[in-house]
Order: structure tokens, then C-alpha cells, then sequence
């Protein structure tokens, strides 16, 4: 039997450090260095690999047992070598070591503790070296688990990471360790989310999820007394039986199929499929059948995925191309009771196959007008153009219209309110970011209506191309933070090579892209330009783009 996507993965550990202000509840950010290989210039937590020092006994610690730590977070064993490991980290990386002395006071700024940071940092010093040499207990019940998260695969890092929260001791100071961190700030959570919007700051989606968490808290008590109650939920873990071609494979958690096999097998029978096969129909809902067009492709994936809702009488979610055999095969699994046919948007993948529908059945068109362009449909002739929140009415349940420009101006998402599934177009796609191509194409829209999308309800994703997705959170957040990080490469290009050409700013701010699609990284390029104007960060004369410094 053949395993997907299993890689080696590092077990690690951050600790989130709060105090309380005159602002309410603070967090501690670092700065990681710019010149890092991991996460350049983003804001994070202390917190890095377990090492395997951090395993090597345990009588340095004090409170709950190991065994009852490990319950706690799911494991066999280990939970202890996590918080050892986190408050190692913050020790090293913010100069903050929660730590007793023998009279089990907290230690301050100016035990001699600290005069041996640096060899830790080294690794020259473990931690339970150094308690021992100064007669230190670390206090395992002062942190709570707040969080776990695993990266998903396709990074070259890979780590299993447990979050932890306590309070910082008040006689102690922060001083990030100017190596791999080169700034520090104290933060209101909802605060540092606001600054992420705006791009002020860069954050990985496991940090935004726990800032997400502390921003609900007012002080520092109720929050320990929270996460102290109330650990995580496990991450999901299990490998899912699924096939492939007829043969048995399994798929680790991250890989394209395994949302859907978890869904739409919840017994592990190995019942679904590992690939999309283009002409194949797949109930993924109730109601709800997936049948992907045959026009496979390296803009497409294994083709456009026609949506089927209803039991007796018919919705037709985005028809594809005017493909013959397509169309036909879309009037016989709803044996000609097409009532409605609803488009995202008229890119020539998607909405050509309604005049058809259209011509056989009679059907109602819901979708907006195409806007000016090659790519677009200019045929498209719907008798409703849905507003943002409008409800339409299919068997299979009340659909929501959201308007979500960004890939295209006239892009709508559509949720099947009863069971919380977004039919998303091309605004999410899987293994992959979407195209934003000015000037239909605007990467500000795209990102606020993404941001727009966290407010609305959903438990899983349907995709135009590839399978159902499930942690939409995770996938949004995932997806935000990646234009932002990009967006921030061009803004320091714009900075370091002001005055510039659109080509040589894309070959500074793209270089770990292949120059051979340098092309088409100019267009996003251009979309990140086009933003930071809009956001007053940047500023245009004829084919000349300027820096324009932050006030």
C-alpha cells in the first residue's frame, strides 16, 4: 500500500508571553532577522525545535507529571519536553526565563541565571545544566496549552508545534537576542491583527490563529483560567485509506484528497478516491454532486468542476466550457430539470456552457455582466445579476451570493447555507494561489473580500478545481498571509531600487521564481503595485514606479 506526503517532521514549541497594560491584555512579538532562511521579517512567538536535550530528565521541573501533561496534549509521552523546550526557546530568543529559585521565588532581571543566556543560545548549556548550576526549578503549571499546529505538507520544513501561554514574571524585561531576532514589541492582540490587515506586520497563519484566541481576553488571569480549561482540540493526525487508479493508497493529513475522504468516508473504509477524473460524478454533499469538465490543464488542474445541486429538480453551479460531451452529461445525471444555472464568474472555463443549458431547458441565469477583456465571456447573458447577500432558492438548499472580486471583477461565491459549503470559484483554489491580472484582476479586492469571507459560516470549501477542502480558516488565513508576504518582498524592492521599471522590480522581488515565468510574476507584480498606490505606499510616472515612505 502506498503512503502520500510523508515527510519527517520537527517537533517544536513556542511560548506566548502576556502581560496586562493600561491597553488591556499585551502580547510579545519578536522580529525575526531579515536575513533568515525560515520566515524573513515576521513577527512570531519565542519558539523553535524540541531539541534532544530538552528530554534528558526532568527533575529540574515542577507541578503536573509528564504522563498528565501528555494526556493533555494527546501524546504517549513527551507533553513535559514541549514546555521545557518553549521555555528554553524564550529564554534564548527574548531574555525572559520563567524559572524559581530554591525558595520558589520567581527569579528577576538580575539572577546570575541570565549571565549564561548566551551559552544556551549556543547550545553549549542545556536548560536542565543551567537550573542545576543555579539551583532553578521551571514550573510546568504556570503554562497552559493553548494551541497545536502541524505544517501542511509541500515546505521543505516541516514541524509538529505545540503553543503554550503564560504571564511574563513582572521583575523580568525583554531583550531579544539581536541574532535571529532583531526587534520586540508589547501588543494588544486585536491590535497586531490590525497591523497584519494593513500589512504593517508579517505573520504565519499559526500565529494569527492564537493572536485570534488572546484577542478575546481582557486581562491575563482569565486567560490562563481559560486555556487551562479548555486545552485544544488533537490536530488532525491519522493517515485516511483512500484509491488511486483501483489500488489502495493512504493520504496523510494536508494532501489534496484527505479532507474529502475524511468527509465523505468518516469510517476509514477506503471508499473514495484519491484523484479527480474528469467526466466522473461524486456526491459531496447532500445534494450535491461534483462532475469535472474534461478540459484538464496547467490553469485548470484536472479540469473545471461543474456543481449539480438538487434532488428532483436542478441548480447548475458553474457549467464549464461548451464542451458537447460535458453539456450532455450534465443534462443526463439531471435528466433535462434544470430550473437554474448560477455562475462565479465568465473567464471562458466556467460560464460558456450555460448557452447551452440555457437553449435545451429554459433555464433561469444567475451571474453578473462580463467585464471587457479576451478571457472573459462576453456572451454571458444572465437574467439575474446577484447583490452581495442575495438568496436564491435551489433544492438542494438557500445559496448566498458573495461578492468576492479579486481573480475577476465580477467574482461571486456562492454558500449552501444548510450545510455551511462555499462554492468558490476561482477565489480559492486548491494547490494553488489564483492569478490576479490588472486591471480586471485587483489584488486589494481580492484580499479584503477574503477577509470578508472569515465573517461568513463554513465548514468546507468546494472548489472550481480540485477537491473539498475543509479548515476554511486555516485555508483563508493561509492564503492572506501569503499575499502579504509577497506583497511586503515587492514593497522592499520598490524601496532598495526606487526609481524602477515593472521588469526590474519582478526580477528583485520574484527572484525564487524561475525566470522563465518572470512574465506572468510581472502581472502579480503589477497587482502588488497597484495596491500599495491604493494604500499610499507607492506612487506611478508613466512606466516608472517610487517608493512613497511610510509617515
Amino acid at each position: 500500500m502506498n503512503t502520500e506526503n510523508r515527510k519527517d517532521i520537527r517537533p517544536a514549541a513556542t511560548l506566548a508571553l502576556v502581560r496586562d497594560s493600561p491597553n488591556g491584555l499585551e502580547i510579545l512579538l519578536l522580529q525575526r532577522t531579515w536575513e533568515a532562511v525560515f520566515l524573513p521579517g515576521y513577527d512570531v512567538f519565542p519558539g523553535g525545535a524540541v531539541d534532544q536535550h530538552d528530554s534528558l530528565g526532568r527533575d529540574h521541573t515542577a507541578g503536573p507529571a509528564d504522563t498528565e501533561i501528555s494526556h493533555t496534549m494527546s501524546l504517549s509521552e513527551g507533553g513535559a519536553d514541549y514546555m521545557l523546550a518553549a521555555v528554553r526557546e524564550c529564554f534564548e530568543e527574548a531574555g525572559v526565563l520563567v524559572a524559581v529559585d530554591s525558595a520558589k521565588r520567581t527569579i528577576g532581571a538580575d539572577h546570575a541565571a541570565h549571565n549564561d543566556r548566551d551559552a544556551v543560545f549556543r547550545g553549549e548549556l542545556s536548560l536542565a545544566e543551567l537550573c542545576q548550576r543555579h539551583q532553578l526549578t521551571i514550573p510546568l503549571d504556570r503554562l497552559a496549552y493553548l494551541s497545536h499546529w502541524v505544517t501542511p505538507p509541500g515546505p521543505p520544513r516541516r514541524f509538529d508545534t505545540r503553543f503554550f501561554v503564560t504571564k511574563v514574571p513582572e521583575s523580568q524585561s525583554v531583550k531579544h537576542d539581536g541574532d535571529e531576532t532583531i526587534a520586540h514589541v508589547w501588543i494588544n492582540p486585536a491590535k497586531a491583527l490590525e497591523e497584519h490587515r494593513s500589512g504593517q506586520r508579517l505573520m504565519t497563519l499559526p500565529t494569527i490563529r492564537t493572536l485570534r484566541v488572546l484577542r478575546d481576553f481582557d486581562n491575563a488571569d482569565n486567560l490562563m483560567r481559560y486555556a487551562w480549561a479548555n486545552p485544544p482540540e488533537p490536530f488532525p493526525t491519522r493517515p485516511w485509506p483512500a484509491n488511486r487508479g483501483g489500488k489502495p493508497v493512504i493520504l496523510e493529513p494536508g494532501s489534496p484528497a484527505y479532507d474529502e475522504a475524511g468527509k465523505l468516508d468518516p469510517e476509514g473504509e477506503g471508499s473514495t478516491q484519491a484523484e479527480i477524473t474528469p467526466g466522473e460524478p461524486v456526491e459531496v454533499a447532500a445534494g450535491v454532486v461534483r462532475l469535472t469538465a474534461p478540459n484538464p490543464g496547467m490553469m485548470t488542474g484536472p479540469g473545471t468542476n461543474t456543481y449539480i445541486l438538487g434532488h428532483d429538480r436542478f441548480t447548475v453551479l458553474d457549467p464549464g466550457p461548451d464542451h458537447a460531451g460535458h453539456i450532455e452529461q450534465i443534462l443526463e445525471i439531471t435528466r433535462g430539470r434544470i430550473d437554474s444555472v448560477v455562475v462565479t464568474h465568465t473567464h471562458l472555463d466556467h460560464s460558456p456552457g450555460t448557452r447551452a443549458l440555457k437553449a435545451k431547458t429554459g433555464c433561469r441565469v444567475y451571474g453578473r455582466l462580463a467585464p471587457e477583456g479576451a478571457s472573459q465571456d462576453q456572451t454571458f447573458a444572465p437574467d439575474e445579476q446577484p447583490g452581495h447577500g442575495d438568496l436564491i432558492k435551489t433544492d438542494a438548499g438557500i445559496l448566498k451570493a458573495l461578492h468576492t472580486p479579486g481573480h475577476a471583477s465580477n467574482h461571486l461565491c456562492f454558500l449552501l447555507t444548510d450545510q455551511d459549503l462555499l462554492f468558490s470559484g476561482d477565489h480559492i483554489m486548491q494547490g494553488s494561489t489564483v492569478v490576479i491580472n490588472p486591471p480586471d484582476g485587483d489584488m486589494k479586492a481580492y484580499i479584503e473580500s477574503m477577509y470578508d469571507l472569515l465573517a461568513e459560516s463554513i465548514r468546507f470549501i468546494a472548489p472550481a478545481h480540485g477537491f473539498l477542502m475543509g479548515h476554511p480558516e486555516a485555508i483563508i488565513d493561509y492564503l492572506i498571509t501569503h499575499r502579504l508576504t509577497r506583497e511586503e518582498k515587492v514593497a522592499r524592492a520598490l524601496a532598495k531600487l526606487s526609481p524602477v521599471n515593472l521588469k526590474d522590480l519582478t526580477s528583485k522581488a520574484y527572484g525564487d521564481v524561475p525566470t522563465a515565468i518572470h512574465g506572468v510574476a510581472a502581472r502579480s507584480a503589477l497587482a502588488h503595485l497597484l495596491k500599495l498606490k491604493a494604500d499610499g505606499r507607492a506612487t506611478r510616472e508613466g512606466d516608472i514606479w517610487l517608493a512613497t515612505p511610510r509617515i
